[in-house]
């Protein structure tokens, strides 16, 4: 309910004079589904939108179905759109990423920034249920609306080993489905509504712009949104004048980017109104004296930073642009301003990962200790060092779409190894990394569980054929790796498996501007240690997001 995504969404929808929008969320019993705002059942309403930000949701979607005796399958519903058989509509940053996973469930997705297109598309909604079978309805907005992808327009193509090699569809049907997105904003994106029942119950949350001009080779968002956008201080400034009376804690999204200007205005207007800052996380080497002052008057005592990679070799391999100097004076300079929690964020099973990069992590610790331990014994109280270990998952549109999960080196286009020996391989990580820091005092280390990481890879790289295990896993209750198995699957053949610059993925479906090749020239470049500097949209035209 705190996403910001979906509530300006809720927000834009209900903006249209013809349309009254209200939000349902899964019971955690199994009770009836009723909306928030008037406690309506879903099936009363001809119209469902689902918003989709992580891929462990997609069970999530397929129960709210079935608590609604809705057929879950698109094909199973009536060509008449009505309450009992709704048009189902969905969105998110997971469905422009790959939506091939939810597409025998869904009617229509919209791919992209909602603001820049989904309300002409449900104008045509609103003029032509009724009027028009689901069908003819649905090529018709394919057609002639941007952003629409239709998934029963197009039929996916494998080959003799089952490899997906691309899509059947009507000659009129666009391919790929162009994804749309806000080019600028005079006022910026921030929170429509706050509850105590929520995760952020009185943080009020602001963005700073859309995207990441670092290109972190294994991050979607520094890719799915370019061009970067960053948002002019006026824009920010109408977005934080929003604020809820009364609400004195606010989010700003995007702190990494954040540009002086913008910074200097937004600390003002937080001092005067009283108002503390929250944020996500801080980029090592963006941390000065200003964002220091700022955080010391917010009273902020927890930060967190992100290395991501263990070693200084390995975030020359991802792209970070991070040396360990940068982390250790940020750590210092953030203990001195009066932090008592750390918290890094670090990842195992990058590609080319060594035993020797995962020790390199340990000594980085050990000497991060060194530095601000003097510091916290001079005020009397040590600051805490949280660390949390993430199992690197390849993500469609990165460099790192390309590398099987859970190894260090590269396989064959094709190439398969078993799952099991790629989840033996990060928990043997996991225990060099538990061995090494169970040694230092005031450090506490959090890890993830490993099948549910490998699970997470196969939706990430999965086509339609995994939609026949969720519906199964959603109606036996049984656990995803018995599904596979059930309808005939592998995890290996999405998740570890290698893939050459020629394979079809299924989220070719979407395009987000961006070249292929380009794509396989930062992987490649990986192996070689070689950064890339971040996107100028003034001058670079590397990547194809930006023509011209």
């Amino acid at each position: 309910m705190s996403s910001l995504g979906f509530q300006l969404v809720y927000n834009l929808l209900n903006s249209h004079e013809s349309l009254v929008c209200e939000r349902f969320f899964l019971p955690e019993s199994g009770e009836k589904m009723l909306s928030i705002e008037s406690g309506r059942g879903i099936d009363q309403f001809p119209l469902i939108f689902f918003s989709i930000s992580f891929e462990h949701d997609y069970l999530n979607l397929i129960n709210i179905l079935r608590l609604a005796s809705i057929p879950p399958l698109s094909q199973d519903r009536d060509e008449e759109i009505s309450c009992e058989a709704p048009l189902i509509v969905c969105g998110g940053v997971a469905t422009f990423i790959n939506p091939e996973p939810l597409a025998p469930f869904i009617d229509l997705f919209f791919l992209g920034e909602a603001e820049a297109g989904l309300l002409s598309v449900v104008q045509r909604l609103i003029a032509e249920v009724g009027r028009k079978d689901r069908s003819a309805l649905l090529h018709e907005l394919a057609v002639s609306c941007e952003g629409v992808y239709v998934p029963s327009l197009y039929t996916p193509q494998y080959d003799e080993h089952g490899s997906l090699t691309g899509v059947e569809h009507g000659e009129n049907s666009p391919f790929p489905v162009r994804r749309v997105s806000l080019h600028d904003s005079d006022m910026a994106g921030h929170s429509q509504l706050l509850t105590s029942e929520t995760e952020f119950a009185n943080l009020f949350l602001t963005e700073l712009g859309r995207g990441c001009s670092r290109g972190c080779r294994f991050c979607t968002a520094g890719f799915i949104y370019r061009p970067p956008r960053l948002w002019d201080a006026d824009a920010v400034l109408k977005g934080l004048r929003e604020k809820f009376d009364g609400v004195t804690r606010v989010g700003l999204l995007g702190m990494e980017m954040m540009e002086e200007e913008v910074f200097e205005k937004v600390s003002e207007y937080l001092l005067e109104s009283g108002c503390s800052l929250s944020f996500s996380s801080l980029r090592a080497d963006r941390i000065d004296d200003d964002i220091l002052g700022l955080l010391g008057k917010s009273n902020l005592k927890n930060v967190t930073i992100a290395p991501d990679g263990c070693s200084e070799r390995l975030r020359r391999v991802i792209n970070k642009g991070l040396d360990e100097k940068d982390i250790l004076t940020a750590a210092e300079r953030l203990v001195d301003a009066g932090i008592f929690k750390l918290k890094l964020y670090l990842m195992i099973g990058l590609p080319t990962e060594t035993d020797e990069d995962l020790e390199e992590a340990v000594k980085l610790i050990e000497k991060i200790r060194e530095r601000i331990n003097p510091i916290g014994q001079e005020r009397g109280r040590l600051c805490e060092i949280s660390v949390s270990v993430n199992c690197f998952a390849p993500k469609p549109w990165t460099p790192f779409q390309y590398h099987p999960f859970g190894l260090s080196d590269p396989l064959e286009s094709g190439e398969m190894i078993e799952a099991s020996r790629a989840v033996y391989e990060l928990k043997r990580k996991q225990k060099i990394l538990q061995h090494g820091l169970a040694k230092q005092d005031n450090v506490s280390l959090s890890m993830d569980k490993l099948d549910n990481v490998l699970f997470q890879a196969v939706l990430s790289r999965a086509d339609r054929r995994i939609a026949e295990v969720l519906l199964y896993m959603v109606q036996s209750g049984r656990p995803w790796n018995q599904a596979m198995k059930q309808c005939g699957l592998i995890p290996e053949q999405f998740a570890v498996r290698g893939y050459d610059e020629h394979d079809y993925f299924a989220w070719d479906i979407v395009d987000h501007g961006i070249k292929k090749s380009f794509l396989w020239e930062e992987y490649q470049k990986a192996f070689s240690e070689k950064l890339t500097s971040a996107c100028d949209t003034k001058i670079c035209r590397r990547c194809g997001v930006c023509h011209g």
